[in-house]
């Protein structure tokens, strides 16, 4: 199993809510700054495309957020994304100008080190591991349950996708495409454990076999949020030997031109399922509100 670089920011955001006896959904990101003694205020529209914005003057703290998105969920990412800033040790120093400001790229798309932290630790603000946890158990499979699970936190259907792979059980993947290539891919951990498959890369061509494929050239499906389903295989996604069959469903994510997959129902090959370790995880599976 891959080791996960980000799962100590996660545990960092879950204890703030702990320490602020925060423990259910959904989370305000507003609230949770105003606690901890920073200011809020909207950035104007015209802010370069920044998500947000860190302030530190004075020794005071203030987080400027999006007015450009209309989405409600992305107004709180960004906040959650700032919080992250402003707590995870040795963010301030690093990525705090001169003038007293950042200027932050939040929403899983840059590849700076503290931007993706930041992600991380907003994601788990929002969605803490025991309430999501709870919640993801009585949710449908693949993009309904993730719609439902939005729908309960105030976030965006991207960032609850992301947050469904890394607290499901099952093997299932979450691709974010645009046109013929994908811009990034998360694997939950039992997907991860299956051999011999592929990491998907940010650039890499989706296959032509894929519904994803196929919606993607439909720009005014993509643009009005149409959605499609359909089955592919594993290898279409993570090459390897593995042809096992995947529910394949794709919703168009508005007028960026971005589309969001989600594959499920994939059954592990024989050599992965072991009915004793099955078992085992059945029992050691309790999401924990670590913070």
């Amino acid at each position: 199993m891959r080791s996960d670089p980000y799962l100590q920011v996660r545990w960092d955001a879950e204890r703030l809510l702990k320490e602020l006896g925060i423990a259910c959904l959904p989370i305000d990101p507003m609230n949770v700054a105003e606690r901890l003694g920073i200011s809020l205020m909207p950035m104007p529209a015209g802010a370069g495309g920044a998500s947000g914005m860190l302030l530190h003057v004075g020794g005071n703290f203030g987080i400027g957020y999006p007015t450009h998105v209309a989405s409600e969920g992305f107004k709180r990412f960004s906040i959650a994304h700032e919080i992250g800033h402003y707590r995870l040790p040795g963010h301030v120093d690093a990525i705090v100008d001169p003038s007293g400001r950042h200027l932050s790229k939040a929403g899983f798309i840059a590849d700076d080190k503290y931007e993706r932290e930041a992600d991380h630790f907003a994601s788990a603000l929002l969605m803490p591991t025991g309430p999501f946890g709870n919640e993801l158990r009585k949710s449908a499979d693949g993009l309904a349950g993730v719609e439902r699970l939005a729908t309960l936190c105030v976030t965006s259907l991207e960032a609850t996708a992301i947050r469904y792979v890394q607290c499901t059980r099952d093997p299932v993947a979450v691709i974010r495409s645009s046109g013929a290539a994908i811009d990034y891919a998360f694997m939950s951990s039992a997907l991860a454990d299956i051999p011999d498959l592929e990491w998907i890369r940010s650039g890499a061509p989706l296959a032509v076999d894929t519904v994803t494929y196929r919606f993607n050239s439909d720009a005014d499906g993509i643009r009005h949020g149409k959605r499609g389903d359909g089955s592919s295989e594993l290898q279409d996604w993570f090459g390897g030997p593995h042809r096992q069959k995947a529910t394949e469903e794709v919703i168009g994510l508005g007028g960026y031109g971005k589309t969001l997959t989600i594959l499920t129902g994939i059954e592990p090959p024989d050599e992965v399922v072991d009915q004793e370790d099955e078992r085992d995880i059945e029992e050691a599976w309790t999401p924990r509100f670590r913070k």
